[in-house]
């Protein structure tokens, strides 16, 4: 693996590939590589996460005030489909 390898995403196939078979392998394995990044879905909703923490973090430390009024507002928006479910339910 030369340097310029370690720069292109694992599901880049490099170029100036000359021989069929080598060709081939590089290519099943970036196909090999994008489908466990997309299949894995645990995986990407755990990243989906921690960037939503992330970007909530900093949005509660430059807005606090903004932040709890979020806070409030998701609360009251759970509480109201937790009551409109419950309430169908017991009709």
């Amino acid at each position: 693996m030369t340097s310029s390898d370690s720069t292109l995403p694992r599901t880049a196939v490099r170029a100036g590939i000359t021989d069929p078979v080598e060709s081939a392998r590089a290519e099943l394995k970036a196909a090999l590589a994008a489908i466990e990044i997309k299949g894995n879905v645990p995986r990407r909703l755990e990243k989906a996460s921690q960037r939503g923490i992330a970007k909530a973090r900093v949005f509660a430390d430059r807005n606090p005030v903004g932040a709890i009024a979020a806070a409030v507002g998701i609360a009251a928006v759970a509480g109201g489909l937790v009551w409109a479910i419950a309430r169908a339910v017991a009709r």
